[in-house]
């Protein structure tokens, strides 16, 4: 069976459309990006971190209802045209190369028909390279993290300072007690429970300043081990939709492997493939 290279239709919305109208889209459809269109073409996109990084730094007295999308989106689209032999190469070696986390998918006129994502590259690799490297291979050992009991304002500022959409929680020893993410944020939200779009309690809870990451982490904690099978990261990652799982060796934190190191998995996995193939070797 053919792997779904790309979602379509794709949620879109316009550069005049609201902040608050994207964050309803992107929570009621369980999506972390909106491609942005004009005249049925891309001309950018809008991403969780994109709206968390402006809601945690903005101090207007607007409400997200007034506060148009062209003020966040980035315009600098990387582009694919779709239904290439070699679709889903093309689309992780952009995302290795300018480090993003999605492609958008275009016909030849340059009108949007989908976009794909590291779940779709994940996805692809857990089906296609099984066995083939460890998680100890592509792992990174750069893990940014919080401690349980620190406030969500704080967890909130190491999300934003760092560029990265989660935190791995520990304990005061080190042990793994979960993952916080953009989504939990932007999920967890106070302002989904207004009806009228007009308030801006968009984080979480009032007392944000006085509420620790430990009550919102789950109990159940999802790790891997440095000689786990990177394909059944994979799996798991798609099966539990998150974007990225800590790694432990003997129970401490050792490191973390996300989607963005399985596409990267995937394109030297079709790189090797092609070489082996070129000089007939064994595999």
């Amino acid at each position: 069976m053919k792997e779904n290279q790309y979602s379509s239709p794709v949620f879109s919305v316009t550069a005049h459309d609201s902040i608050h109208g994207a964050l309803l889209l992107m929570k009621t459809n369980f999506i972390k990006r909106i491609v942005v269109i004009k005249d049925k073409k891309p001309v950018g996109i809008l991403t969780e971190r994109d709206i968390s990084r402006f809601l945690e730094k903005d101090n207007t007295k607007r409400s997200l209802s007034e506060i148009p999308v062209k003020e966040i989106m980035k315009k600098n689209l990387i582009t694919v045209v779709a239904d290439q032999q070699d679709f889903l190469q093309q689309c992780a070696a952009r995302m290795v190369t300018f480090k993003i986390g999605s492609i958008v998918v275009t016909d030849e006129e340059g009108s949007l028909v989908g976009i794909t994502t590291q779940t779709d590259i994940t996805k692809a690799f857990g089906n296609t390279y099984a066995g083939r490297y460890k998680v100890s291979d592509y792992m990174s050992k750069n893990v940014v993290t919080c401690r349980n009991s620190d406030y969500l304002k704080y967890a909130l500022a190491i999300l934003n300072r760092n560029n990265v959409s989660r935190l791995v929680v520990t304990d005061n020893i080190g042990h793994v007690n979960g993952v916080v993410t953009t989504n939990t944020f932007l999920t967890h939200t106070e302002y989904f429970k207004q009806s009228d779009g007009e308030s801006r309690d968009y984080l979480l809870t009032k007392n944000l300043s006085s509420t620790r990451v430990e009550n919102l982490i789950k109990n159940e904690i999802l790790t891997v081990e440095l000689d786990d099978d990177l394909a059944n990261a994979a799996h798991l990652m798609i099966k539990n939709r998150i974007s990225g799982i800590p790694v432990t060796a003997r129970d401490s934190l050792d490191g973390v492997v996300t989607k963005f190191d399985i596409v990267r998995a995937f394109n030297d996995a079709v790189f090797h493939k092609e070489v082996l193939e070129r000089y007939r070797l064994p595999r």
